[in-house]
């Protein structure tokens, strides 16, 4: 009898464990790559440079009407400059697909995956995801506000992390003025 009642109690927890434990399946919103944006913005000690880059593919998953997750592509060999015309563009383009910055040729894409969405209010969520850029993947947090079927993010990235190391203060010594800033910032404007 006090098997019976042990197994009973064992199944009930069991069963109620692997029960709590199943995430709730979301509803994925695709994003509308066409209607969504990327800027770019790069410092340097003289300057900056800002861009755009265009989202391959991405999704945001919901429950209900709370943020639960995303995922994201981004199509590295369209980085563009719009901050430079004619040759200098053609030039800065060129240096931040080489293999000097971001080897588009080797690495087409870049992918960002949410791990962790916290509710911060009520439309506005603390996002833990992993960025990979040049096959190399971090950890990145940043914010996250959801309006409608819009959202709209702003991501700061350390470029030194994914082996970017081109003008880096932190991997060579006496550039001056030529230093390019580590961290680069990007604004994210979704529609889904």
């Amino acid at each position: 009898m006090k098997k019976s009642i042990l197994s009973l109690v064992l199944a009930v927890v069991t069963g109620f464990t692997a029960t709590a434990a199943t995430p709730i399946d979301g509803v994925k919103k695709e994003v509308k790559t066409a209607e969504s944006t990327v800027t770019w913005k790069g410092y340097k000690v003289t300057g900056s440079h800002y861009g755009t880059i265009a989202l391959k593919e991405g999704a945001l998953i919901f429950d209900g009407d709370k943020l639960t997750g995303g995922e994201f592509v981004v199509d590295m060999t369209t980085l563009i400059a719009t901050d430079l015309e004619g040759e200098y563009r053609t030039k800065l383009e060129g240096h931040l697909k080489s293999d000097d910055f971001f080897g588009v040729t080797k690495n087409p894409t870049s992918k960002l995956v949410f791990k962790k969405v916290k509710a911060t209010g009520k439309n506005s969520y603390k996002v833990t995801g992993d960025l990979t850029i040049k096959g190399i993947t971090k950890p990145v947090t940043f914010d996250i506000s959801v309006y409608g079927s819009k959202a709209s993010a702003n991501l700061k990235v350390d470029r030194s992390l994914y082996n970017v190391q081109y003008g880096s203060g932190s991997f060579f010594d006496n550039l001056g003025d030529k230093t390019i800033y580590d961290e680069f910032d990007l604004v994210v404007d979704l529609a889904f």
